[in-house]
């Protein structure tokens, strides 16, 4: 993380990313990690499980180093909820929402949720008033979900998955959902078919794909790039980001026909196109923009190309 030439104990940043652009982050449990899942992946040391944040920041503190931060960094893209673990135990996280919505200009209000945020109905509600959720899904199978996640509570996934759906159908902002690939858990054929049929059900805008990148606080291994972008094709319910290390090694040919097939099944994002394309793909793209076949669109800071 960076930090912004103030001293602040709950905002850092901004960091870039090329998913959401550049982000003001709010810590919203800035001492321990609090978090209500004990994730294979998590790259925060071990701790109790938890369903409340432990000595939560006052509302007041939280907005007043907003207020500076805000008048420090006023090109920012979003401002960020989140944790050192799961932002949506924060007792007053409607009132922080609301708050946060009152000092924000051009920049968009987002949370990273672990997604236990949907099963509580103040949270739900709290929630309605961001501009951008991104809950996390990392199995649609019981089985597993529970063996990756670990939550305190028993989660039925078929609950979770039609509680997300709900949230989608009252949410007006944009819904972002992202999945963890972990080697011998989740990186299966099965496990990506039963993905995709509760994103069917859940109708994301977006949904972000990835797998470890930094050493977790369990035994517990990523995927390759190449493994983690075959499976990211069986999704194709919604537009997909692959949080790739790299660009692909051979560059895709397609034909205008194969263009507008793959684009019809599976928009393929900015930088996808960039880094992936062959030339004579990238020319065939443009085609089809210019005869208006297919057009841009911007979902929650990604630019992807889709058919009209």
């Amino acid at each position: 993380m960076s930090y912004p030439k103030k001293s602040y104990k709950y905002i850092f940043g901004p960091v870039s990313s090329r998913r959401f652009g550049s982000s003001l982050g709010i810590d919203l449990s800035p001492d321990k990690k609090c978090c209500n899942f004990d994730c294979l992946y998590c790259e925060l040391a071990k701790a109790k499980v938890v369903n409340a944040i432990e000595n939560p920041p006052l509302l007041s503190d939280i907005i007043s180093e907003l207020k500076l931060a805000l008048s420090e960094f006023k090109n920012i893209d979003v401002i960020t909820l989140t944790a050192n673990g799961e932002p949506s135990l924060y007792p007053s996280l409607k009132e922080l929402v609301s708050e946060v919505n009152c000092l924000k200009t051009t920049q968009k209000t987002l949370i990273l949720s672990n997604g236990t945020s949907v099963l509580d109905a103040d949270k739900f509600e709290a929630m309605l008033g961001l501009d951008i959720v991104k809950l996390s899904l990392d199995s649609a199978v019981q089985k597993t979900f529970r063996r990756i996640d670990r939550s305190l509570e028993n989660i039925k996934i078929e609950n979770l998955v039609e509680k997300m759906a709900e949230f989608r159908a009252k949410f007006r902002g944009l819904l972002v959902m992202e999945v963890l690939v972990v080697k011998g858990f989740n990186d299966t054929l099965e496990e990506f078919e039963a993905l995709n049929l509760a994103f069917e059900i859940i109708k994301p805008d977006r949904i972000d794909i990835s797998s470890i990148d930094r050493p977790p606080a369990h035994e517990a291994s990523g995927v390759d790039d190449e493994i983690l972008e075959s499976l990211a094709k069986f999704i194709t319910a919604s537009p997909v980001v692959v949080a790739r290390k790299k660009a692909l090694n051979a560059k895709l040919e397609f034909s205008l026909d194969e263009l507008r097939k793959l684009l019809k099944l599976r928009p393929q994002s900015k930088f996808d196109v960039e880094h992936n394309f062959a030339q004579s793909s990238k020319d065939a793209l443009e085609t089809l923009l210019q005869n208006k076949e297919a057009s841009r669109v911007n979902l929650a800071g990604v630019e992807f190309y889709k058919i009209i």
